[in-house]
């Protein structure tokens, strides 16, 4: 039994590959959209095929890659390792020449400026193509198979981990206020935080993870338990799937396709409209952002909770079916309103939304569907005394501190994300149940921000 438990350590440290590469393309779909456009000022068409030519260019490269890194001969640092390290250090320096050539151009513009940031970009990408598959093969090289689905959702809670990072760093660095009538921006703060990250990360993963020698030892492990494999011996040596395996890999590929091609859609223009259409720069986007992934953070072990005791097929149908409705709760909210003030102003003053002119009830009964489908699927899952201090506590304690609507949001996200943190930890430690111990700590929370807001009140009335 002691064989089948996941090494939840190494496996966080495994996913450190992941995190710089979630923490790059965070930045690069938030950053690079503005700088074409902004800076460079290409037409949506222009900046479309350019920021399509990753994925086009990982079509190619990820499974190039991929194949050789599991072609590779064993080395001191193992067959993914080294591929690893070259292209993080490539990343790495090319990424860095980025926003000198944005800014260089921001100050005089030149053609040959233009076409060394393409250049640049377009090697950029490449150097990433070549170690995404090698990091992503990594965990499963050194996870048991019956472990890799959890491996696999620490993995991803490692990549929204570095996402958040950078959302923070720009929310700090780049608020509304900050950027706001800028004629340029000067993104190299961001760009260099990002390297440093991913130096950092990668630099962790290669003094603490022993690739061969684990890799070694997981294959000693399955040689042990044949029943794990699900591929057949066709009777040349040569493994292959069974026809029903092979069908739903199929289907459950095709479906990971049509998702990847709705998201990246939304998330690439994300901050241009953000920018553009709200006003708001990229510490706006930063901050939209940063709820919905810490949302996802959140959400990563409840959910694979829920796939345990209802199936992954459903789980996945449900989520599908709720990430289409947000997108078209979107799409709807943004044909009738060019910006997010009327949600907010429907939210603290439906008086004033109703004179403005807004569509009050459409609004209203739109974010009341939202917030119904949360408490729905929500309510099992925590309880509904959790579920209820959930929703109210944090933006209550966050507004203490936060007058102006971005910082509450992000604001409520902090306070929210520490309370549960805290609880998971401190019932683990005490050995009490959880959802109880975090509404404690919210509470405590909401009395101390309290005590802060009377003693500020007494000294200004002073």
């Amino acid at each position: 039994m002691n064989e089948l438990k996941l090494n939840n350590k190494r496996t966080i440290l495994v996913g450190l590959a992941f995190l710089s590469i979630s923490a790059f393309w965070q930045m690069y779909d938030n950053l690079v959209p503005l700088i074409l456009r902004e800076t460079f000022h290409m037409d949506e068409s222009l900046t479309g095929m350019i920021m399509a030519a990753d994925n086009i260019l990982a079509l190619f490269l990820l499974p190039l890659f991929g194949g050789l890194s599991d072609r590779c001969r064993e080395t001191r640092l193992g067959r993914r390792t080294p591929f690893i390290l070259a292209g993080t250090g490539a990343a790495v320096v090319l990424m860095d020449l980025l926003p000198i050539l944005d800014n260089s151009y921001a100050a005089q513009a030149a053609p040959f400026k233009l076409v060394s940031f393409v250049i640049v970009l377009g090697l950029l990408l490449i150097a990433m193509g070549t170690y995404r598959s090698p990091a992503v093969a990594l965990m499963p090289d050194v996870t048991p198979k019956p472990l890799r689905s959890k491996g696999n959702a620490i993995i991803n809670l490692m990549g929204a981990v570095g996402g958040v990072i950078y959302l923070g760093v720009s929310v700090i660095l780049y608020p509304a206020e900050k950027t706001r009538g800028l004629e340029h921006v000067n993104y190299q703060p961001l760009f260099l935080i990002v390297a440093g990250i991913m130096a950092v990360s990668v630099m962790v993963l290669l003094l603490t993870i022993r690739e061969p020698k684990l890799a070694l030892e997981n294959q000693a492990l399955e040689k042990k338990h044949p029943e794990w494999n699900l591929a057949k011996d066709d009777g040349s040596g040569s493994e292959v799937l069974p026809g029903p395996v092979k069908r739903s890999l199929i289907f459950l590929l095709a479906s990971i396709a049509l998702w990847y091609a709705g998201y990246n859609g939304v998330t690439t223009w994300f901050s241009t409209y953000v920018s553009q259409v709200m006003g708001e720069g990229i510490g706006g986007t930063a901050t939209c952002l940063m709820v919905a992934t810490v949302g996802a953070i959140v959400s990563y072990i409840p959910i694979g909770i829920v796939a345990s005791r209802v199936g992954r097929r459903r789980t996945i149908m449900a989520g599908a079916a709720l990430l289409a409705s947000c997108f078209m709760a979107g799409f709807l909210l943004t044909r009738h309103s060019h910006a997010i003030t009327p949600v907010m102003y429907v939210a603290f003053d439906r008086d004033f939304a109703t004179v403005s002119g807004l569509h009050v009830k459409f609004i209203t009964y739109t974010m009341t569907v939202l917030t119904a489908i949360c408490i729905v699927l929500t309510i099992r899952l925590v309880g509904i005394m959790l579920l209820m201090s959930m929703l109210a506590l944090p933006q209550i304690i966050a507004e203490t501190f936060c007058k102006r609507y971005p910082t509450l949001m992000a604001g409520s996200v902090v306070v929210s994300l520490f309370c549960c943190v805290g609880g998971l930890f401190l019932s683990a430690c005490i050995n009490v149940p959880c959802s109880a111990l975090i509404v404690v700590i919210m509470v405590a929370a909401y009395i101390i921000a309290s005590l802060v807001r009377s003693f500020r009140s007494s000294r200004i009335n002073r």
